[in-house]
């Protein structure tokens, strides 16, 4: 009997293997996640920073290329949905040459210098906002119980993204191989890793003062003040995840491009492939 029992046992383990297999393939809707360093964030006063520079713009050209030859039918962006009407207008403009980025406040970012473009090459007719913003800093975590800990994490990812930020300022490092290293698996890890894991080791702490002005700080509680901090971020990853649904949802896209700064990158991941609607493409598919 204990003989039939195992048998059993491992026939329904295996129907439950080929059913997800066979889930995982019928997903039909394909997700890439573009992790960014904000590219408006390059600019340092210097010219060589400035992604309106032909040599960065050429670098950009060659990351939308390779975007392009993903082909995406629904471009996603860092931008709350609420500014949905308002980047409509902006894009109605650009994609008929009515508007140029560098006339937008913020037009060096991946939103413009790769959503936009990227859209009016494929004559898309807007790009998607599915952020939600919600405060989240780094900085916000600074006390408590092993806050070393976190510390040490902070300055290990600084010491490799600083250097690189640097030779992107000064042109010795192109924005598109930036760009390839931010989305290798070992960064994403690196930053997810950061912001997702290590601080629930931190506790009986505070957040920084200028968490006050963004903050509820009395629904804190400080025993637990790192779990608190990755709750911050991971809630908001929520709501971006959420709004990508709906929007894929209402419009019906088959394959989706998400723009966002490279930290939100590893929890989006988890997210989507634990939805078996979803299939993740890497964008160092399309990296040359």
């Amino acid at each position: 009997m204990i003989h039939l029992y195992r048998q059993f046992i491992a026939l329904c383990l295996f129907g439950l293997l080929v059913i997800d297999a066979s889930a995982q393939n019928q997903a039909s809707v394909q997700v890439m996640l573009a992790g960014f360093d904000h590219l408006n964030q390059l600019y340092n006063q210097q010219p060589q920073s400035d992604v309106y520079s032909p040599k960065k713009q050429a670098e950009i050209n060659q990351l939308n290329t390779c975007f392009q030859a993903y082909a995406p039918d629904m471009i996603m962006v860092e931008v709350d949905p609420i500014e949905q009407p308002r980047i409509d207008s902006l894009f109605a403009l650009y994609a008929t040459g009515k508007l140029t980025l560098d006339a937008l406040p913020y037009g060096r970012s991946e939103t413009y210098q790769i959503g936009f473009a990227l859209a009016k090459r494929l004559k898309h007719k807007r790009v998607y906002c599915v952020d939600h913003y919600e405060a989240t800093s780094q900085s916000l975590l600074t006390d408590g119980t092993n806050i070393d800990v976190y510390q040490r994490a902070l300055q290990q990812l600084q010491g490799i993204a600083r250097p690189l930020k640097k030779q992107v300022q000064q042109d010795s490092l192109s924005v598109y191989e930036y760009i390839r290293r931010l989305n290798q698996p070992e960064m994403i890890a690196l930053t997810h890793r950061l912001f997702y894991n290590l601080p629930a080791l931190v506790v009986n702490g505070e957040f920084s003062k200028t968490a006050a002005n963004t903050l509820d700080v009395s629904k804190i509680d400080k025993r637990y003040i790192g779990a608190e901090f990755i709750s911050l971020f991971y809630n908001r990853n929520l709501k971006i995840y959420s709004n990508a649904l709906i929007s894929q949802r209402q419009y019906q896209g088959k394959k989706l491009l998400l723009l966002f700064g490279q930290t939100h990158v590893g929890v989006l991941q988890e997210l989507f492939r634990a939805n078996l609607d979803y299939s993740l493409v890497s964008p160092l598919t399309y990296f040359r």
